[in-house]
C-alpha cells in the first residue's frame, strides 16, 4: 500500500510538472543572439553592380546622366568651399538599370509595384545554381529543368520560399557596354521557371544579364511578371557565393508606382567561406579617410578619386 501511495504521489508530481510546462511559454530565441552567434561573424559579399553613365543599358533606354547638383536660386553647383557640401543630380531615363528587382507590374498592371512589394522579401536562402561551364561552350545556354535536379542531386531540395541566382559569369563582361545589345545570352527556361515557382515554390530567381531568356516574346520574362512573380536582373559576383547554405539581403528604393528597382543584393555566407568581410574587419563607425578625396571629373562625368 505504501508502495502504491509514493507511485501515485510521483505519477501525479510528473503530470503536474508536464502541464505546468506546458502552460508556459517557451523561451525563443532573441534575434540579437542570431546576429552574434552567426551573422557577425559572416563574410558578405556584394552581388550589385555600381551604376555609372558609361554602365551597359538596353539600347531602348537611354544612358543615364550625372552631374553635380545646383542651387535653383543662383544656378551654380554646391561645393565643399563654398556650401560646405555638395550634392550629385542623377538622370535615370529608366528604372530598368543594372542590378534590379522585377516587380510583376513592369509587364502586368494588375499586380504590384515596387514599393507595393512585401517588406518580407528582405532576407532569404540563398541558392546558386552553375551554368557557367556550359556558357562557356554555348554563350545562349539556358538553365533547364535537369540542371536543377542535378543540383538537387548534390545538394538537397531547393527551400520554399528561397532566392535563385543562377552562375553564368556573364557579369564578369559588364565593363563593356555593348554588351546589353547582345542578342545571344545566357538565360532560364520558361520550363525551369515554371518548375522553380510551381515545384519548389520559389520566392524569386535572379540572372546576370540583362533579361530572362533570348527568346523574340521574352517568354519567360512575360510567363513571370504577367503572374505576379518577381525577378532580380543583372546580379554580379556569384562566383563567390557558395552554391548553398548562404542568405541574401535584399534591399531597393520605394518609388511610388515604380515599375523597376536599382536592387541592392548582398549575400551573408559562412564564417569560414573564403570570399566577402566580416563585421569588424574594416572601420565602420566612423568610416575610414579615402587616400584621395573625391572631385568632379568633367570627362567621365563622374565624381571619382
Amino acid at each position: 500500500m505504501k508502495r502504491l501511495l509514493i507511485f501515485s504521489l510521483l505519477t501525479f508530481t510528473l503530470i503536474a510538472s508536464l502541464v505546468a510546462n506546458a502552460a508556459q511559454p517557451r523561451m525563443q530565441t532573441s534575434l540579437w543572439q542570431v546576429y552574434q552567434q552567426s551573422l557577425e561573424s559572416a563574410k558578405y559579399v556584394d552581388l550589385t553592380h555600381t551604376i555609372t553613365p558609361n554602365m551597359p543599358v538596353w539600347e531602348g533606354f537611354a544612358a543615364p546622366k550625372f552631374a553635380p547638383t545646383v542651387n535653383p536660386k543662383t544656378g551654380t553647383p554646391y561645393t565643399y568651399t563654398k556650401d560646405g557640401f555638395e550634392a550629385t543630380h542623377y538622370d535615370l531615363p529608366t528604372d530598368q538599370l543594372g542590378t534590379q528587382l522585377d516587380p510583376p507590374a513592369h509587364w502586368n498592371p494588375d499586380y504590384p509595384a515596387i514599393d507595393e512589394l512585401p517588406a518580407t522579401f528582405a532576407v532569404r536562402p540563398l541558392v546558386v545554381i552553375p551554368i557557367q561551364d556550359r556558357v562557356a561552350s554555348d554563350p545562349n545556354y539556358h538553365l533547364t529543368v535537369k540542371d536543377i535536379q542535378d543540383w538537387e542531386a548534390k545538394h538537397g531540395r531547393i527551400p520554399q520560399g528561397s532566392v535563385v541566382f543562377i552562375r553564368s559569369d556573364w557579369s564578369k563582361q559588364w565593363s563593356d557596354p555593348k554588351i546589353a545589345n547582345r542578342t545571344k545570352f545566357p538565360g532560364v527556361k520558361l520550363e525551369a521557371l515554371k518548375f522553380l515557382h510551381l515545384q519548389r515554390k520559389i520566392l524569386f530567381h535572379g540572372h546576370e544579364p540583362l533579361d530572362t531568356d533570348s527568346t523574340p516574346t521574352l517568354e519567360g520574362e512575360a510567363w513571370l511578371l504577367k503572374n505576379g512573380y518577381t525577378q532580380a536582373e543583372g546580379v554580379t559576383n556569384l562566383d563567390q557565393v557558395p552554391e548553398t547554405g548562404a542568405l541574401v539581403a535584399i534591399g531597393y528604393p520605394k518609388f511610388q508606382g515604380g515599375l523597376g528597382g536599382y536592387a541592392r543584393y548582398i549575400a551573408i555566407c559562412p564564417a569560414n567561406w573564403k570570399y566577402g568581410v566580416s563585421v569588424g574587419e574594416i572601420p565602420e563607425s566612423p568610416l575610414q579617410k579615402q587616400r584621395l578625396p573625391l572631385h568632379w571629373d568633367e570627362k567621365l562625368g563622374v565624381r571619382v578619386r
